[in-house]
């Protein structure tokens, strides 16, 4: 469950909006009744902090962060947002998540540079990062104040119009997603920074202030764009007959529809069966199919193909190869259809888990049936156990490493500084001395590796040497369409044991640092 707390009009002039109404939509609704439509499905109590003076408005955040038992979904009364996007940022896993916007700026792309790297900016940024001053920002986004400093996955700080911040490149839009862990320094934060509400400018936003709080105070605040969704704050009729009908111009269920497929599936997955799965899964949805029900047909067809494979005949294994791929589609699919539809329970992913290793050995038995009714004697089995046998181990091991991670104590605070203090310098050189601490030992060769990611064949091949599923159903498809059992216990053993020695090695390392 997520709590949600709705935030009456920031510090300033009074932007209710009580009476604008989204004329593009359905029913002529306002753009309060809309949102708090769309909050109660969300929480059908959320709570609501009214407008007033920011110090008020802070006291009362902090209450309602005190008596929070699940994590808490923050937005301003007056946005006009689509439903993929609220559910998106409240599923988030991060500490905490805003929603943000990069100011356009000369020389500088939408995708955020490493924050202590110099940017290829205008003649007017000319001078390095490190080296540039903080400043109170004054330039504005979608009417938001450019006071927060983002690099590439997280907020690096926060200014406020009596707090300098170095080189500012983006806003805060206002939706902002925190974890049940750090509830609780959402409450202090809050009443720290109504102690010194005094300092603040009117033309501070209270989502803004919130945030920069929590970043002195060590909270990682993770980012993310509007992407292919719609949000946006409105104040006048103006914006909201403009903001209407560009939200009506995408294509919300696109979207949501991509955000079915996992973005961190494999190789063959991702260019070989999520290009079109996602509409099977959509189909699927839309005629009432069940997670569950999908996943049974992955069943069915994975039998089948073990039993296309136990006849020993090479058009049958060809059928079985078939076969086999399009269990593996259908294993995709259902998880496709329970993102998609919001369908998931105990009972799918225990199904689901299960059934992908019953597919596999019954495919494996398979196989050998086939090669010994072929007449090529009974040495197979010794293959196909050690096929069972690496895979079996290899999968123990996925599961007791994740078991461990989810019982390792949290990520280590980031640095903080007080409330305040007028600028960012000394949270940035914090920031600098964790960076090369954390740049040493296996710590630095781990974070190197990871760097290499970037590059689309590094990144590939690191998700292809681990012999995910969808590589382990195309090797047997094509193997054994193409040649024999044995052809294919081999290259399931070999790459298996190369995916084992190179987890294990990954793991360990981990574990230590």
């Amino acid at each position: 469950m997520t709590r949600v707390v709705l935030l009456g009009a920031s510090p300033g002039p009074d932007t209710s909006p009580t009476g604008l109404r989204l004329a593009a939509l359905p029913g002529n609704p306002t753009v309060a009744e809309r949102l708090r439509s769309q909050l109660a499905s969300v929480d059908p109590q959320f709570a609501t902090v009214q407008s007033g003076d920011v110090a008020a408005m802070l006291r009362d955040l902090a209450d309602v962060a005190d008596s929070a038992t699940e994590s808490l979904f923050i937005i301003p009364e007056n946005s006009v947002v689509h439903d993929e996007l609220i559910y998106q940022i409240t599923k988030s896993k991060r500490g905490a998540l805003a929603l943000v916007a990069k100011e356009a700026r000369f020389g500088t792309t939408e995708e955020a540079q490493e924050d202590n790297t110099p940017e290829d900016t205008g003649p007017e940024e000319s001078v390095p990062i490190d080296e540039a001053d903080p400043e109170i920002g004054r330039e504005t986004v979608e009417g938001l104040l450019v006071r927060a400093r983002v690099g590439k996955s997280r907020v690096v700080s926060v200014g406020t119009a009596t707090h300098g911040v170095t080189r500012p490149n983006a806003v805060l839009l206002g939706p902002l997603h925190v974890s049940t862990r750090n509830a609780p320094v959402l409450a202090e934060t809050c009443r720290e920074l109504a102690a010194m509400a005094h300092t603040f400018g009117a033309d501070d936003d209270l989502v803004q202030l919130i945030v920069f709080g929590l970043v002195r105070n060590g909270v990682s605040v993770g980012i993310r764009g509007r992407r292919d969704l719609f949000y946006r704050r409105v104040t006048t009729q103006e914006e909201v007959n403009e903001a209407g009908p560009e939200m009506a111009a995408i294509n919300e269920d696109r979207a949501r529809l991509n955000n079915a497929v996992k973005g961190a599936d494999g190789f063959f997955t991702t260019y070989f069966v999520s290009t079109y799965s996602r509409f099977i899964a959509r189909w699927a949805a839309r005629r009432g199919l069940t997670p569950n029900q999908v996943t049974l047909i992955s069943i069915v067809l994975g039998v089948a193909a073990a039993a296309c494979f136990a006849t020993g005949d090479r058009p049958w294994m060809v059928l079985g190869g078939v076969l086999i791929y399009f269990a593996f589609v259908f294993d995709c699919v259902d998880g496709q259809v329970a993102r998609y539809a919001r369908k998931f329970g105990v009972l799918g992913a225990w199904l689901d888990a299960t059934f992908d290793r019953f597919k596999e050995y019954v495919v494996f038995a398979g196989l050998a049936v086939g090669w010994v009714v072929s007449g090529n004697g009974d040495d197979i089995w010794i293959l196909a156990l050690a096929a069972i046998g690496l895979q079996s181990v290899r999968h123990l091991l996925d599961f007791s490493f994740g078991a461990a991670n989810r019982r390792r104590k949290p990520p280590s605070k980031l640095p903080t500084v007080p409330l305040d203090s007028p600028d960012d310098r000394d949270l940035r050189q914090a920031l600098v001395r964790r960076k090369e601490e954390r740049s040493q030992g296996l710590r630095g060769v781990l974070k190197m590796w990871t760097k290499a990611g970037k590059f689309r064949a590094v990144h590939w091949a690191r998700k292809m040497i681990v012999f995910p599923i969808g590589e382990r159903f195309a090797a047997i498809a094509i193997t054994a369409a193409l040649f024999d059992a044995r052809i294919t216990f081999l290259t399931l053993v070999i790459w298996g044991s190369v995916a084992a020695a190179y987890t294990l090695t990954g793991r360990l390392m981990r574990s230590l640092v």
